[in-house]
C-alpha cells in the first residue's frame, strides 16, 4: 500500500483523515506558515512555534493547538500508527515541512512553501528523506535561476543610496510578513535608515518577540521622511501611502522580477530578483537530496517541472492539473496504463467544474499558436468535466464570437465593471487608471490589483468556497435580469472573492466579449467532437 493523496483546496490524506495547509476551514490540518493563502479557521491543527505566534497574530480564534518543535516527532493520529515530524522550509520564520510517516502507507514528506538558499529571517530549509515527496514548485521552469543573493543585496543598496542622494525616497515594495522583515535585515551593514509601513511593522514586531534582533527601524511618518529608506507591502503607483511621499522611486522585489516584463507589470522604478521560493535549480537538488521514489508537484509551473522530473527518470505527476498534455501528440495517445500509482491526481467533479480550472485553461489555450496545442487543451478540459456541465463552458468559450446575450453591453458596462473591484480590492480610480495603461484590457487590470492586495484581503474572502462553473452562470443571469446598476455592482463583487486573479482576468473578459486566447468556434467543435469519439 502507499499514500493516497487529494488535492482539492489543499492537500487532504483519507487514510488518516488529515489535511495540509488546507485553504478552507477542517476539522484538522497542518498549518505550513502564516501567509494568508495557507491560514484558514480549522478546529485543529499542528505548526511550528513560530507559525504558531504568528497566526495568532493574524487569525486570532479557537482552536486545538498542537504546536510540534522542529525535529520532534510526535503521534498524529488516535492510533498512534501515524507519527509527524517538522522541519524547517526556508521559506519565512517558523515556515514548516511535514514529515508523516506510517508503517505500511511510508514516508511522505509535504514541502510547502520551501526555499534551499539560506535567508536572513527564517530558519535553514531541511531535506529529510522520504518515499513520497508533495512539493511546491513556483519556479518550476528553467528560465527561473536566481542570481547570488549578495549581489542582488548590493543592487538594492546601490539603488537606496543613489535614491537618497538625489534627494528621492526609495521605496521597497515586500509582503509584510516574510520579505519585510528579510529586507530589513539585509540592509543592517549599508546603515541606512529605515521606515516600515505600518503592517511590515507589526509582524516585526511580533519577529522580535520571537528572538530576531533586527537593526534601528522606525514606524512610517512622514514628517520625518527626509533621508530614509521606506519597506511596504507592494502598492499601486496612486496609492494613498504612496501619495504622502513626495519624491517616490519604487522597487519591486520579487522572484518574477527574471521575466523582462517585470518592471513594466509592476511599474516600478527598478525590480530586484530576490525570493523567498526555491529556484528551479534548488528544486531539482531538493529532489536529489530527498531522494523520493514518486514527486507529486503543485503551484506554479508544477506541470512543466514533473515533465522535467520524467525526463530525468523520476516518476512525477502535477497535482490539480491533467499530466496527459505531457504526453505525445496525436490527441489518441492512450492514458497512462492502469499500473499507473495509486494516488495519480485527477480532477475531481467538485475541481473539475471550478471556474478556477475554466480559467486557468483559457490562459493556457491562450499562450500557444499551434492549434494541435489548443485541441489537446480543450479536449482535456471538456473531457475532466461531468456531461451536464460541457454546455456551460462550451457557452463560455463562444463568448467572444457567437454569444451576443454575454456581451458587455447587455450584462454590466465597464464602468460598473471597475466599481465592482475597486469595491473588493478597497482601492481607488487612480489606481484602477494606473492598471488600465500598464495592462491590455479590464481583465488584466483586475487581474493585477486582485493579485497586489492577494495577501492583505479579508480572512472571509480568502476562505470563501470558490466559484464552479454554474455560480458563474447564475451570476451572469443575475446580472442579466437586473437594471439596477448598484445591484449589479453588489452581484459582481460578491463573486470577485470567490475566482484567484486569473479568474478575475477571464471572468472580465466573459463579461466584455472577448476572451481574447484565439479559439476559433470550429477549432472548440473540433475538440468537443473527439469526446464523442472516444466514449466520454
Amino acid at each position: 500500500m502507499t499514500w493516497e493523496v487529494q488535492y482539492r483546496n489543499g492537500i487532504y490524506l483519507p487514510q488518516i483523515d488529515w489535511w495540509l495547509d488546507a485553504a478552507k476551514p477542517k476539522p484538522r490540518s497542518f498549518v505550513s506558515h502564516a501567509h494568508f493563502d495557507h491560514l484558514a479557521k480549522h478546529q485543529e491543527v499542528v505548526f511550528s512555534p513560530g507559525t504558531a505566534r504568528l497566526m495568532r497574530a493574524r487569525l486570532p480564534g479557537r482552536r486545538i493547538e498542537r504546536v510540534l518543535p522542529f525535529g520532534q516527532t510526535a503521534p498524529l493520529t488516535a492510533d498512534g500508527k501515524t507519527t509527524i515530524t517538522l522541519y524547517p522550509a526556508g521559506h519565512i520564520f517558523g515556515s514548516a515541512q511535514c514529515l508523516i510517516e506510517h508503517p505500511q502507507y511510508g514516508r511522505l514528506l509535504y514541502t510547502g512553501d520551501f526555499k534551499l538558499r539560506p535567508g536572513r529571517a527564517a530558519e535553514p530549509c531541511a531535506t529529510p528523506h522520504a518515499d513520497v515527496l508533495i512539493m511546491e514548485t513556483t519556479f518550476g521552469r528553467p528560465h527561473y535561476v536566481l542570481p547570488p543573493t549578495e549581489t542582488v543585496l548590493a543592487d538594492i543598496v546601490d539603488f537606496c543610496r543613489a535614491s537618497l542622494a538625489d534627494d528621492a525616497t526609495p521605496v521597497l515594495f515586500g509582503y509584510s510578513l516574510g520579505k519585510s522583515q528579510e529586507v530589513l535585515l539585509s540592509l543592517a551593514a549599508a546603515n541606512l535608515p529605515v521606515m516600515l509601513h505600518a503592517q511590515a511593522a507589526r509582524m516585526t514586531a511580533v519577529y522580535e518577540e520571537l528572538g530576531l534582533t533586527f537593526p534601528p527601524h522606525q514606524p512610517f511618518d512622514p514628517l520625518y521622511l527626509a533621508g530614509h529608506v521606506v519597506i511596504c507591502p507592494p502598492q499601486t503607483g496612486d496609492s494613498p501611502f504612496l501619495r504622502q511621499i513626495p519624491r517616490p522611486r519604487t522597487a519591486m522585489i520579487t522572484g518574477w522580477a527574471i521575466d523582462s516584463s517585470a518592471i513594466y507589470r509592476h511599474q516600478t522604478d527598478a525590480v530586484f530578483p530576490l525570493s523567498d521560493h526555491a529556484d528551479f535549480p534548488d528544486l531539482l537538488r531538493f529532489v536529489g537530496l530527498v531522494q523520493p521514489q514518486r514527486v507529486l508537484t503543485m503551484h506554479g509551473f508544477a506541470a512543466d517541472f514533473a515533465r522535467t522530473l520524467r525526463e530525468r527518470g523520476i516518476e512525477a505527476w502535477a497535482l490539480g492539473q491533467s499530466n496527459q498534455l505531457d504526453l505525445a501528440l496525436p490527441l489518441e495517445t492512450p492514458p497512462p496504463p492502469s499500473s499507473a500509482p495509486l494516488y495519480e491526481p485527477s480532477l475531481e467533479p467538485d475541481l473539475a467544474t471550478r471556474w478556477s480550472h475554466f480559467a486557468t485553461t483559457a490562459e493556457a489555450v491562450a499562450a500557444t499558436r499551434q492549434t494541435a496545442e489548443k485541441h489537446a487543451l480543450l479536449h482535456t478540459y471538456f473531457a475532466s468535466l461531468p456531461p451536464g456541465e460541457r454546455s456551460v463552458a462550451q457557452r463560455f468559450f463562444t463568448v467572444d464570437k457567437s454569444t451576443e446575450s454575454l456581451a458587455g453591453s447587455r450584462v454590466i458596462d465597464a464602468t460598473l465593471m471597475k466599481a465592482a473591484v475597486l469595491e473588493v480590492t478597497r482601492r481607488h480610480d487612480g489606481d484602477w487608471r494606473v492598471a488600465r495603461r500598464r495592462c491590455r484590457d479590464a481583465g488584466e487590470a483586475a487581474a493585477d490589483l486582485i493579485s497586489a492586495v492577494a495577501d492583505h484581503l479579508d480572512t472571509a474572502s480568502a476562505t470563501a468556497t470558490p466559484a464552479t462553473l454554474a455560480d458563474i452562470a447564475a451570476c451572469f443571469d443575475a446580472l442579466s435580469a437586473t437594471r439596477n446598476p448598484r445591484s449589479k455592482i453588489e452581484l459582481l463583487a460578491g463573486e470577485l472573492p470567490r475566482v484567484s486573479p486569473i479568474g478575475a482576468k477571464y471572468l472580465l473578459r466573459m463579461l466584455a466579449g472577448d476572451l481574447r486566447i484565439g479559439l476559433t468556434p470550429a477549432l472548440l467543435a473540433a475538440a468537443i467532437a473527439g469526446l464523442e469519439s472516444d466514449g466520454r
